[in-house]
């Protein structure tokens, strides 16, 4: 990312700018903590003002489980933290009705007492650690901000994302995350290995006395206010329809589709991927301080938006070829408008 400068919030009646200004302000705030993965922290801020969850997957150390906590501190929200492990039950995280009696009258009634789920970012840390019926409990809330227990459904407070951790190279003690699942998280966010100096700088850091103090830049109203923003953006009917031709293409059963799709594919990206781009698209293209997205912001969360929503076959597995070489053919195949 370039070398810019912070400047103060801007007033309500410039909203593109502020989107822009916090961009800024919040990456100014991790940076203290988190050294590099620019590509990253853009991606899980334009989740952020996407109204949308983001599932992180990394080897351990690369600081997945800091990133998000940084980002949370930089955020006037309430935050929880829920550690996935094969024996958590559904109810850890929704909550639970408890059986309370009245001292004076011996009256017996049943009170809920909220789970971790109950906050406004949720970090579900090594996620695929949990069974499938566990990972289900996220469902409900993910999709509609609200949950359902003992015949009663509560809402979740506003904004509420879901912001979740996965190891890809541990198969001991792991379940997969089953596609309905994935498909709730509007990106999938690889984290790679810093550079060398990224590195040097890691080391230096983290083991000396230093505490970086991270400060609160954005308040729950002025997230919904720039979430607002993005949804209402326009954006152009030729940026639109190549999204959804991009998301098409990746469909073995479409007649469109290329050959490569039907020898690497068995089941290809569904509607939310067509939103997930162009939602994406507008959150970046704002972020930049851009009144409307372009093809080439389509094109950069392509990879995010797409690779955990394609199921690749035995070939694919045969030749070698990931979500990810899939993506990257699709967008040469699919010709801009």
């Amino acid at each position: 990312m370039e070398d810019e400068q912070v400047q103060q919030p801007v007033t309500d009646e410039d909203p593109i700018d502020q989107l822009a200004w916090a961009r800024l302000a919040i990456l100014e705030q991790v940076s203290r903590v988190i050294v590099g993965q620019e590509a990253v922290i853009e991606q899980l801020l334009i989740g952020l003002f996407a109204q949308g969850h983001c599932l992180f997957i990394g080897v351990p150390g690369l600081g997945k489980t800091l990133l998000v906590q940084t980002v949370a501190r930089a955020l006037d929200l309430k935050f929880s933290r829920v550690q996935f492990t094969p024996d958590l039950m559904p109810a850890d995280i929704t909550g639970t009705d408890i059986l309370e009696t009245e001292p004076g009258t011996g009256h017996r009634h049943y009170r809920f007492v909220p789970g971790p789920i109950f906050a406004s970012v949720l970090l579900a840390d090594e996620i695929n650690r949990a069974p499938p019926k566990t990972q289900s409990a996220l469902l409900q809330a993910m999709q509609e901000r609200q949950v359902t227990a003992g015949g009663r459904t509560y809402p979740l407070d506003l904004p509420f994302f879901v912001l979740a951790t996965q190891n890809p190279i541990e198969q001991e003690g792991t379940y997969p995350l089953p596609e309905a699942q994935l498909d709730r998280f509007l990106l999938s966010v690889h984290v790679g290995y810093p550079s060398a100096a990224e590195e040097e700088r890691i080391v230096e850091e983290t083991t000396s006395a230093h505490v970086p103090q991270v400060e609160r830049v954005l308040s729950a109203a002025q997230i919904l206010r720039l979430q607002a923003v993005v949804r209402a953006t326009p954006v152009g009917r030729h940026v639109l329809g190549y999204a959804v031709k991009l998301a098409r293409a990746s469909r073995p059963g479409e007649p469109d589709a290329p050959e490569f799709v039907h020898r690497w594919i068995t089941w290809g990206a569904g509607p939310r991927a067509s939103q997930t781009l162009v939602l994406a698209a507008k959150a970046r293209a704002l972020m930049y301080g851009r009144p409307t997205p372009a093809i080439e912001d389509v094109q950069e969360m392509a990879a995010p938006a797409l690779r955990h929503r394609l199921i690749t076959s035995f070939a694919a597995e045969a030749d070698g070829v990931s979500t990810d070489d899939v993506v990257a053919r699709l967008l040469e195949a699919v010709p801009e408008p």
